[in-house]
């Protein structure tokens, strides 16, 4: 290797280390409420730019004196890596509201959602729970949003991912439930978008008796698939599928 092609390979390196630098650096913005949240992550699909979102919490005027009843407003924006200049934002006012269970978590979903040969989606999924360990309640929802223009437009709102619940003993006694999602794209398309396979699987969970008695039976349901297809809006997401 000349002196020269080494030249060139430190700094095709260390352009690759200090893009690596950056994500790493991705900080999100600061919240101003203890219960807000606030993420940032690269967009793998498109290298460049970096996907933001934030939820802001507003206590019930009535209910919330506790400080853990009221409603979430959402922020998303698509961002340029470099300068973090705004490309395209999404603002829904009360998108969540929270009682007894708690918003637990905010994450992207960057998997490959490649609705068109030139449009990739993103995922936004939310996750929340309540504290009771005899009343169990664990729900993830997945939303899907394309940039349109100057704004993120939601095409797939509140598909149910991961739902967990029940009512039991704690020790044996009662009924518990689960149930979990996966989206796969279909090669079949409509309006101009891939049809979206959802996949769901099921299984219950009943138990009896007590102590070294227990006798606990779970039963797990044959795969379901249910195709989602664009109406040149959105995907209607089933009442039944859909985080209410």
């Amino acid at each position: 290797m000349t002196v020269k092609s080494a030249w060139i390979g430190c700094v095709a390196i260390c352009t690759w280390l200090l893009a690596g630098q950056a994500f790493a650096d991705c900080s999100p913005a600061p919240v101003a409420h203890d219960m807000d949240f606030s993420i940032c992550k690269d967009w793998p699909a498109y290298p460049g730019l970096t996907l933001s979102a934030s939820t802001n919490f507003s206590p019930d005027p009535v209910y919330g004196a506790s400080g853990i009843v009221g409603l979430y407003d959402l922020h998303l924006s698509l961002l340029a890596t470099s300068g973090s200049k705004s490309l395209a934002t999404f603002d829904q006012a009360s998108a969540f509201s929270v009682d007894a269970i708690a918003l637990e978590e905010l994450k992207f979903d960057t998997a490959r959602y490649k609705l068109k040969p030139d449009l990739q989606a993103f995922g936004v999924r939310v996750r929340f729970k309540n504290s009771s360990r005899l009343n169990p309640l664990d729900e993830t929802w997945l939303s899907l949003y394309v940039k349109d223009g100057n704004a993120l437009r939601p095409v797939m709102d509140r598909l149910v991912v991961h739902e967990y619940g029940g009512e039991w003993d704690g020790n044996c006694a009662g009924e518990r439930y689960e149930t979990s999602r996966t989206v796969e794209l279909a090669k079949a398309s409509t309006n101009g978008y891939a049809d979206l396979i959802i996949k769901t699987i099921s299984s219950s969970t009943v138990g009896n008796g007590e102590g070294e008695a227990c006798v606990s039976n779970t039963v797990t349901q044959k795969p379901v698939l249910t195709t989602l297809r664009y109406d040149g809006k959105n995907y209607a997401v089933p009442r039944d599928f859909k985080g209410q």
